[in-house]
């Protein structure tokens, strides 16, 4: 396939990630919060993992050192900016302290996807093996924040299935986001290192703010310490990948 063709393919299945929450509506709560824990868990590490194995070390190939970190504070600090100024909360608990939140959510997830969409784009552009890896750290934390959201959606008072159409619909930005970068990074140029340092601070943002904070509640020593190996799991499939798939 060409790039153009891997890009609107890995868009596609970010956006399907958005009906994750069909699976759990007969599931219950005990099963699904145990579930979205460890799952958060391997997101934390895989971010991490990600943002430093991977999309800085990518960055720093092409760009300065010290040029990389600014753009990587610029997108941790957007990412602060998504979620403080639009009341956006990745909610793992199935419900939030923000109540007018319901659109707002929608909203704020919109304009991350399409973020979203323009950092696969951009790591397409480099490689195709860095571009699905990538792929999959989106995905890891999409898939439990998806989970969050859809029923920050229900608990909001919006039907399940309505949910999750105004989900996929919100999800699916990122095939946009995804257009926008081949065709805008393309005649950019150089502006494909600054987009990977960026979104490295987003996803170090992701992780230190709103995941481990996750796991830093649990009291029991036992099902913390479960965590805590799934995320070193995570970190070490990054750590692999770099070295026997590429990027």
């Amino acid at each position: 396939m060409d790039t153009l063709s891997w890009i609107i393919l890995a868009t596609l299945v970010d956006g399907l990630v958005a009906l994750v929450g069909v699976f759990t509506l007969g599931m219950r709560k005990k099963l699904f919060d145990m579930l979205v824990f460890l799952l958060v868990a391997f997101s934390a590490g895989a971010l991490l993992g990600g943002a430093f194995f991977h999309l800085l070390v990518e960055s720093v190939d092409q760009i300065a050192l010290n040029a990389a970190l600014v753009y990587l504070i610029l997108g941790f600090a957007l990412f602060f900016v998504l979620e403080k100024v639009l009341l956006w909360r990745h909610c793992h608990e199935g419900k939030c302290d923000v109540h007018p939140f319901t659109y707002l959510i929608l909203f704020g997830d919109g304009v991350h996807n399409f973020i979203d969409g323009l950092v696969i784009a951009a790591s397409f552009l480099v490689s195709v093996p860095f571009g699905i890896v990538s792929t999959m750290l989106i995905l890891s934390h999409e898939i439990p924040q998806e989970l969050g959201d859809f029923g920050v959606l229900v608990y909001g008072g919006i039907e399940k299935r309505t949910a999750l159409l105004y989900n996929l619909a919100a999800q699916l930005t990122c095939v946009l986001g995804g257009l926008a970068g081949y065709f805008g990074l393309q005649a950019a140029g150089g502006a494909m290192a600054p987009l990977l340092a960026f979104a490295a601070g987003g996803f170090i943002y992701i992780a230190a703010s709103d995941l481990i904070p996750e796991l830093h509640k649990e009291e029991e020593m036992s099902k913390a310490a479960n965590a805590f190996a799934v995320f070193l799991v995570g970190v070490a499939l990054m750590l692999v990948m770099k070295y026997y798939i590429g990027g």
